[in-house]
């Protein structure tokens, strides 16, 4: 017994600064933007406040910024998260069945996953510039005229979709290509021996054998997916795109927190974000067990 009770002591012991940094820097800060989305013109400075109440969140779902955040961010989610996953197990099972090649394309497509959001950020803001970028020059040759992807209201959400969907390939491609090398290489030749289409072969064994990965791919793409800031800044030099028109729910509350000094309703647009995730989050584990059971 004593034995036990000193090995769970140590236990803590090691696990103790990992305790205090997650109290410090995550706990602490999620209960402390909780209390302050209820108090009515937080000071930061001092800490005062006028009262607790819902105004924070009666000027928030008042705000039509806000509303048009969270009409844009929920755009982001419906078209990046599902297309960047397709594409990127597109992607990895070609990477896969090129097996001389496959470690510099391994290489290639990890790339954006370790480059800097920002520099990445400015050279697709050369792509998408109207007079001289890639993107309208590659457009021209099919007959297509310039498009003003970040400087017109229209344009500017579509771009930053584009671009998101090129940087969250890099993440997704290795996950999948790691799922793909440990599926055991008889399932495959057994189908070969069965002369079995490939594209049954894609959707009968591979999509299977991926599901786990498939299931944390798209939970994780979910969750990056509805915080999306950096790709906002750095594409639109610190804007949110002509007319707010690409903001999103991290971005309003960034600004709302630091250039407008709202806290209490920057903590409540936190709060209502945190609330999202964490429901589909649950509902989207509650189908996928629910899946597995069947």
């Amino acid at each position: 017994m004593k034995s036990k009770a000193f090995n769970r002591c140590k236990a803590y012991l090691y696990l103790l600064p990992s305790i205090l940094v997650l109290t410090v820097f995550t706990l602490y800060p999620l209960v402390k933007a909780f209390l302050m989305s209820f108090q009515e013109d937080y000071s930061i400075i001092d800490g005062s406040f006028d009262g607790i109440n819902l105004a924070n969140y009666m000027d928030l779902f008042s705000d039509d910024v806000f509303l048009k955040s969270l009409a844009n961010t929920s755009l982001y989610v419906v078209f990046v998260v599902p297309v960047s996953i397709l594409l990127s197990l597109v992607l990895a099972v070609l990477i896969n069945d090129t097996v001389r090649a496959r470690p510099v394309f391994q290489t290639i497509y990890f790339l954006p996953y370790v480059t800097s959001v920002i520099a990445i950020g400015i050279v697709w803001s050369w792509i998408f510039n109207s007079n001289y970028g890639l993107l309208n020059y590659i457009l021209s040759l099919f007959g297509i005229e310039a498009i003003p992807w970040l400087n017109d209201p229209h344009y500017a959400l579509p771009a930053l979709i584009i671009f998101s969907i090129w940087k969250s390939l890099a993440f997704n491609i290795l996950i999948f290509l790691a799922g793909l090398q440990s599926i055991s290489p008889d399932i495959y030749q057994a189908a070969r021996i069965d002369s079995t289409p490939r594209a049954r072969v894609f959707f009968k064994i591979t999509v299977p054998q991926l599901r786990p990965i498939l299931v944390y791919a798209f939970l994780m793409g979910l969750i990056n997916a509805f915080k999306v800031y950096n790709e906002v800044f750095s594409l639109f030099q610190g804007d949110a795109g002509p007319a707010n028109s690409a903001i999103t729910v991290v971005y309003y509350i960034y600004d709302k927190f630091y250039n407008s000094n709202d806290y209490g309703v920057a903590s409540a647009a936190a709060v209502v974000l945190f609330v999202i995730i964490l429901a589909l989050t649950m509902i989207q584990r509650f189908v996928t067990r629910d899946k597995e059971a069947a």
